[in-house]
């Protein structure tokens, strides 16, 4: 039996179905783990491809000089001899003190002798202010030491999932972003999705609008989110970019390969025959 619908109704709700575009998956973020000091790497407790979680250790170095001066300093910082001698020796002093003006009022010792105890109470009285003052550094010098020892730790900065490992225990880790990395991270949760458009579709997006993409190879679709809409155009090609954002729950979809995103509000976008849409970018 023939269609009634005419042929034309078809190609219109074909069009006004959808119209994907090219798109690319990545990464959310990726990271090259590096130490900010030099020192022999004494631990590395992650593989390729292992999951990680924020502020999780990932590298160890050697740091047993910094272990000690962390136990030094604590037993500085919480050394109390001092402090406390200082202060018994105030509380004397304001008791021969108070003595002394008794003795004074009652004429029983000199104006003299009640002048020494006053100028002996305040110099115990700057003694104990240089005694809290030294517990005070001892604590200052306790963190101190703890931030050196901290700085031998490398920790992750995000859940993710270990791309590359290029160091080992008993490599040596150099600082500055022209060394070798120990790692590389990558952030798989969210993804972004990078899309390139046509100058047509210019005005047509607004960010947090939703948007559908299906993985080449893996189907399925999943939501995604418009975050940036680029200002400058592509000259040679009269193209603009977008970024989405992909919920990525357990990681289930990878990054790293292409897709389609279909955006309802460019469904009646009429893209001229002669137009090819680049690979994204």
């Amino acid at each position: 039996m023939k269609s009634s619908i005419p042929m034309a109704c078809l190609l219109a709700c074909g069009a006004a179905a959808a119209n994907p575009f090219d798109c690319l998956i990545e990464p959310y973020q990726m990271v090259e783990v590096r130490s900010s000091v030099e020192g022999i790497i004494e631990k590395v407790n992650v593989q390729r491809g292992d999951r990680v979680r924020a502020g999780q250790v990932l590298v160890q170095l050697e740091s047993a000089a910094e272990t000690s001066a962390v136990q030094l300093s604590r037993v500085r910082a919480e050394s109390q001899g001092r402090l406390q001698s200082a202060q018994n020796r105030l509380d004397y002093a304001h008791k021969k003190l108070e003595r002394q003006a008794q003795l004074e009022a009652q004429k029983f010792v000199s104006v003299q002798a009640r002048d020494e105890a006053e100028a002996e109470k305040r110099i115990l009285e700057a003694e104990l202010r240089a005694a809290r003052e030294d517990k005070e550094q001892a604590i200052l010098d306790a963190r101190h030491a703890q931030d050196l020892l901290n700085r031998r730790v490398l920790r992750s900065p995000f859940d993710g999932v270990v791309l590359d490992r290029m160091l080992n225990p008993g490599d040596l880790a150099e600082s500055g972003t022209g060394r070798k990395p120990i790692l590389k991270l990558v952030q798989v949760e969210p993804l972004r999705v990078e899309v390139v458009l046509p100058l047509a579709a210019w005005g047509k997006l607004k960010p947090q609008q939703a948007a559908t993409v299906v993985p080449e190879g893996l189907g399925g679709s999943h939501a995604a989110t418009v975050k940036v809409i680029d200002s400058v155009f592509d000259t040679a090609s009269g193209t603009f970019g977008v970024r989405l954002e992909m919920p990525n729950a357990g990681g289930r979809v990878p990054a790293g390969i292409r897709c389609r995103v279909d955006f309802p509000e460019l469904r009646q976008l009429v893209t001229p025959a002669s137009y090819t849409r680049p690979a994204a970018r």
